[in-house]
């Protein structure tokens, strides 16, 4: 007979069917979904295991209860509806939805305007509303106040004010989420300090939506140059054993600490110790001390001796305690690394890089470009279309510290070769002495430098690259890596770092080792030197620093 069940599979699925026998007397409940949810699974997931058996099953009986998942699609934004060069009024006539929080409330005496943002543009949605519509009992009862969340139907029709070429005739609006008076950013101004301590809901202010924008493009155009230029984008680790920058400023990683789920006190003495009373690091998770990652880079540079070309795009750590204006806790970073390359292809490829993404921002964020041109930094789009058009200038560090030595200006932090290049020093160096244009310094001092950095010839200096951009300073910072075998051991132990912490760092040198070369960048850094924010807390989300981990 079709569709009958074998002996062998009739015994091996009785369990099942004999559950099949009892959902048939459910059926009816089924249909009213009195059935709770994870009742209804457990039928689909035996019907499931049954089909897969091989076996026929009677699948009629189960088509009344399919329920197919909805088609995903694009919702329609704001951006999408006074996007363009029409500005919105290609869709005059046109009856849509939007949903958005509300900016700001005005009542007259017939009409009440609503704006509302969603978040896609920097423009509001300007929704006028008659005593007619549906809702507007809302609007009467106080419902509709700044931060409240609505849905809103209506009418494109053009405006007939100067701000805005088209607004939305309300039909139809639903509050769904009222907003308590206590919400703490209205319509007046408040400092960016303030802010920060309103992380969470920062992001709804003109400022922050914009960076947050921008932030978005400049990642989006950083995987895109890449991939364009046949990189593999690479996971690095986050927990690592080494550090790659050799300064010890890490985060440590244990377990050896009782966490909040364990309760209690965390007393010194559970620590585990070794006889000569230092902290017993094999007892720990890892067996060893293990740290949150500094770079990405050397766990590329083993990727990049396989692949070719690679980059890394993740967060980075560093327990440095500098509460300043340019140093975070956590940040991300993003680490190309190109083999068969020398410092000239790194210097090539990180000019390349920046001024593609530069320009994929002005293009594509043009009306937040302008509004960070109009609040703030005035000249921030001539600025950035400079660093797309104008060639880069380089020069060796030897010639910069000359460069310094002759200005007419007094630093802070006195020059003289050898010393590690301040912000100041950068800053003049960029802005001044040449003007606004980027300048790339390269040959660094190799006792100011990593462990990892080609040795030059001269003995002295080491194959290392800095990017100086206007505002910022130093943006990228790159070098050709120490291919050599024996270069590379002796570098380690003159730093007093442990080889056998690098073991598999050393061996891409002995077996088959290239020349290559890489850079990094602070992403974070890269959001200022777009957006002409001054404080790097202001260009992440939610930024870590010493004494503040709130959110």
């Amino acid at each position: 007979m079709a569709g009958a069940l074998s002996p062998a599979t009739a015994l091996r699925l009785k369990p099942a069917l004999r559950f099949f026998t009892h959902i048939e007397i459910l059926t009816p409940k089924l249909h009213n979904s009195s059935i709770p949810l994870f009742r209804r699974r457990n039928f689909c997931s035996v019907v499931t295991a049954a089909i897969s058996s091989g076996e026929a099953v009677e699948k009629h009986k189960f088509d009344d209860i399919e329920k197919k998942v909805r088609e995903f699609r694009r919702r329609l934004r704001v951006a999408d509806i006074k996007g363009g060069t029409e500005e919105g009024l290609d869709r005059v006539g046109e009856t849509l939805v939007v949903r958005g929080w509300v900016r700001t409330v005005r009542a007259q005496s017939s009409v009440t305007f609503i704006d509302i943002n969603d978040g896609s543009c920097l423009s509001n949605m300007q929704c006028v509303m008659g005593s007619d519509a549906d809702g507007y009992d809302q609007v009467e009862n106080g419902s509709i106040s700044t931060g409240a969340s609505v849905w809103i139907e209506g009418t494109v029709v053009s405006s007939q004010g100067s701000k805005q070429k088209i607004e939305l005739k309300v039909q139809k609006l639903v509050v769904v989420g009222k907003s308590d008076p206590s919400f703490p950013i209205q319509k007046k101004r408040v400092s960016r300090e303030f802010l920060r301590t309103k992380a969470h809901l920062r992001p709804r202010t003109n400022t922050f939506g914009a960076v947050s924008r921008v932030r978005n493009a400049l990642a989006y155009a950083t995987h895109k140059f890449f991939q364009e230029n046949g990189f593999v984008w690479i996971s690095s680790p986050i927990i690592t054993a080494s550090d790659c920058e050799g300064a010890g400023e890490q985060f440590c990683v244990t377990t050896l600490i009782p966490n909040s789920n364990e309760g209690g006190d965390s007393p010194v003495s559970a620590i585990p110790t070794t006889e000569s009373g230092s902290v017993d690091w094999s007892q720990d998770f890892f067996g060893k001390r293990a740290y949150l990652t500094v770079s990405g880079q050397l766990n590329g540079e083993t990727y990049a001796t396989a692949l070719s070309d690679i980059y890394t795009f993740g967060p980075t750590f560093r327990a440095e305690n500098s509460n300043t204006s340019r140093h975070l806790a956590e940040f991300w970073m993003i680490e190309p690394e190109l083999a068969f390359a020398d410092l000239d292809d790194d210097m090539a490829c990180a000019t390349a890089y920046l001024q593609y993404v530069v320009q994929y921002v002005l293009e594509n964020c043009k009306e937040d470009m302008d509004f960070f041109n109009t609040w703030i930094e005035k000249g921030i789009i001539n600025r950035l279309t400079d660093v797309v058009e104008k060639n880069f200038v380089q020069l060796t560090y030897t010639d910069a510290v000359e460069l310094l030595l002759k200005a007419k200006k007094k630093f802070d932090f006195p020059v003289k070769w050898g010393c590690d290049l301040q912000s100041e020093h950068e800053r003049y160096i960029t802005e001044e002495a040449f003007g606004g244009c980027p300048v790339i310094i390269r040959d660094y001092p190799k006792d100011i430098k990593a462990f990892y950095m080609r040795q030059n010839d001269d003995g002295r200096t080491v194959a290392a690259m800095d990017m100086l951009v206007p505002r910022v300073g130093e943006l990228i910072g790159g070098s050709q890596r120490e291919e050599r075998l024996e270069y590379l051991e002796e570098r380690l132990d003159n730093m007093n770092l442990n080889k056998e912490s690098f073991w598999w760092y050393l061996d891409l040198r002995r077996y088959g080792s290239v020349p290559h070369a890489g850079f990094g960048l602070g992403f974070e850094r890269l959001v200022q030197f777009a957006t002409g924010i001054d404080n790097i807390r202001d260009a992440i989300p939610f930024p870590r620093t010493p004494g503040s981990a709130e959110f």
